[in-house]
Formats: structure tokens, C-alpha cells, sequence
């Protein structure tokens, strides 16, 4: 993983050379890694998701819910992050959705998407994950749409517990069918006298469950999940100053944090995902079962069509770029971004081509 990250977009990957036909600019572009942990090639992949998801978002407000696993858990979880991980996203969308199905709460099919996140501002392990969570639910008779109340879902002390008792349930069907691996500071936990103790204590303890005020629509839902659903432990635009004794970056509220480099990429190592891990999943009215059939009555309750026939037509973009030489990525980029790499950063015009560029055989 690192070496894709250090050879992305230089000269070891190859690429292309951008020759403005008009003023004779020109500037060599290289390939991207495509790894889904570099913070560089992260911005495409996540327009062509949100292009997907603005098709199933529902028109009504929606909750963002956090969902922490406390640190007592940490190393364990370091050591089984595959099946934790997993267990993590199921008991955090079991808990909202048998909360959403009470007809003492709401008594409705909650829509959930969720995103794991695993770091710090400074890059420290901190597994948690973010919900969307639909401000309603589709009743069991499948003819009404049931709302929340406004700016409240559920009581989040009830969430925690709920969070709390389902993860734990898990984990010690794990425990107990010989699923869980222990080493370095965990292996005293292979000891079932002392995973018993282990357990004791995390039922006793209060499990953080944090719910944020609603979003206040379909835009803002899309605000939030370009922001959260392909972002990675660090961006470049949080690095501060890189030599060969020190990284400095910026963490929480403008502070910053100074490691060594073997301890920055130890750090950034602990947030790397088990081979094909889905990060982002979706449950009830989203999961895929649904989508073709409550999702869609959903939207005929909801009388989707009416409300984006009053809703305001949205901007319009520039043509496409019709030179016949234009590569497909740069069209596709276009379609989703608006940003046309047909046109000249130097002079404007709409004259560059894309030329081969010979892949480098050194270092970049």
C-alpha cells in the first residue's frame, strides 16, 4: 500500500502530457494509484458514488448517529479487524433499526447508510462509525411513511445500551466458537476467565452513542456524504512540514501533532482495511433487497416525483468537450464534476491535447 501511495501521480506510473494547441502550454500529468487509502485518488471515485446514491436518497430530513466501540476493545479489534469491523456495522444498524421498528418509537423501516472510520486527528486507532439515518421509516403496512419527530430520533442512553448488548453478544459467539485471534498486548484475553472479566466490565460501562442534529434535506445529506464516504486517516492539505527526522501535521480545533516517520507511517498503517472490506453499507430501506421494492413504495408514498418537480432546477454546465482526441476519463470527470481538463489552465482556450507519455523505469 505504501508504494502505491508513493508512486502515485510521479513518473513510475506513467501518463500523459496536456499540449494546449493555442498558447503551447504544456504539462505532464501522471497516473493516479487508484488505491482506495491515498488521499489523492479518493475525489472521482466519490462524485460516481453520490451520482449513484442521489438516486435512492429519500426526500425527508435525515440524523447523523455515531457509534463508538470503547477503548478497552482497541487492540482486540487490531488483531480481528475483518470480523470486528463487520460486527461493528451490524450491531450499530440492529440497534437503530429494532428502535425504528417499535411501535413505541416510531414504528417504521428505517433507511441506514454507514461509513467505518478508524483514526484520530493524529492519527491514533479510534474504530467508529458514521450513520445516515432517514428522519422516518416505512410502516408495516407499506401504504404511510412515518415520521420522527422533529430534531429527535431516539433516546441516545437507550441506543448505547441496545449498541452495547448487541456487539457484546457477538463478540462472545466469536469468543466462543474459536473466531477470534490474540497476540501482544491481548493475549491475555485467550485466558476465558479473563475475557469473562473483560465482558463484565463493558456491560457496566456506558457505551458512547452520539446523535447530531438533523440534516435539513436531500442537498445537505449529499454535503455530508461527499465529505465522510471516501475520506482516508489524512489528507495533504492537513501536512504541514515533511523532512527526514519529522512529519507535522494539524489535528483538532488547529493544534498540531509532530512524529517521527517510522511512527507517522506505523500510524497511517493502522487504518489500512482488510483486503476487499466494504467500508460503506447500507441497511433497511437501503439495503440492497430493498431498493427495488420498499424503497421504491417508499418513494410512491412519498410522491418523490412531485417533490422534484417543485423543487428548483438545478444549475446548468457547460457543453461537453467535443475535441475527438479527449480520452473518456476526461469526459466521465467532466460529467461529474464540472470541471473541463480540456480546457488550457494558462490561456483559457479549449485547445489541449492529450498526449502519451513514456513510463518511467527509476524512481520517480
Amino acid at each position: 500500500m505504501l508504494a502505491a501511495l508513493a508512486a502515485c501521480r510521479t513518473a513510475a506510473l506513467g501518463g500523459h502530457v496536456q499540449l494546449c494547441s493555442g498558447c503551447g502550454h504544456r504539462q505532464p500529468q501522471y497516473n493516479s494509484c487508484r488505491n482506495r487509502h491515498c488521499p489523492k485518488c479518493q475525489s472521482l471515485a466519490q462524485h460516481r458514488w453520490l451520482e449513484e446514491r442521489k438516486l435512492r436518497i429519500l426526500p425527508v430530513h435525515h440524523f447523523h448517529v455515531v457509534f463508538t466501540l470503547p477503548a478497552e476493545l482497541r487492540s482486540l479489534v487490531l488483531r480481528n479487524r475483518r470480523d470486528l469491523y463487520a460486527l461493528l456495522f451490524d450491531a450499530a444498524a440492529q440497534s437503530l433499526l429494532r428502535l425504528g421498528l417499535d411501535p413505541k418509537r416510531l414504528g417504521g423501516l428505517l433507511g441506514i447508510t454507514a461509513v467505518l472510520h478508524t483514526w484520530t486527528r493524529d492519527l491514533n486507532f479510534h474504530p467508529h462509525v458514521h450513520c445516515v439515518v432517514t428522519g422516518g421509516g416505512l410502516h408495516p403496512d407499506s401504504n404511510r411513511w412515518v415520521k420522527t419527530r422533529p430534531g429527535y430520533l431516539f433516546p441516545v442512553r437507550v441506543l448505547g445500551r441496545l449498541f452495547r448488548g448487541k456487539f457484546l453478544y457477538g463478540l462472545r459467539a466469536l469468543y466462543d466458537a474459536g473466531g477470534l485471534r490474540f497476540g501482544g498486548s491481548c493475549q491475555l484475553l485467550s485466558d476465558p476467565r479473563v475475557f469473562h472479566e473483560l465482558l463484565e466490565a463493558l456491560y457496566r460501562k456506558r457505551w458512547v452513542v452520539y446523535s447530531k442534529p438533523p440534516f435539513g434535506g436531500a442537498e445537505a445529506v449529499y454535503a455530508y456524504l461527499g465529505r465522510y464516504t471516501h475520506r482516508v486517516g489524512i489528507s495533504n492539505a492537513r501536512l504541514l512540514h515533511v523532512d527526514a527526522n519529522t512529519v507535522r501535521f494539524r489535528t483538532r480545533h488547529e493544534r498540531q501533532a509532530t512524529l517521527s516517520p517510522p511512527q507517522f507511517l506505523r500510524r497511517l498503517m493502522l487504518h489500512v482495511l482488510p483486503k476487499g472490506f466494504v467500508r460503506i453499507r447500507h441497511f433497511g430501506l437501503l439495503a440492497p433487497s430493498n431498493v427495488q421494492t420498499r424503497l421504491q413504495r417508499c418513494r410512491q408514498v412519498l410522491d418523490v416525483a412531485a417533490v422534484l418537480r417543485e423543487s428548483p432546477p438545478a444549475a446548468s454546465v457547460a457543453s461537453e468537450p467535443m475535441a475527438p482526441d479527449v480520452p473518456a476519463y476526461v469526459l466521465h470527470y467532466f460529467r461529474l464534476t464540472g470541471i473541463d481538463l480540456h480546457q488550457c489552465p494558462a490561456c483559457g482556450q479549449r485547445k489541449v491535447r492529450f498526449l502519451p507519455l513514456e513510463r518511467s523505469r527509476g524512481p520517480p
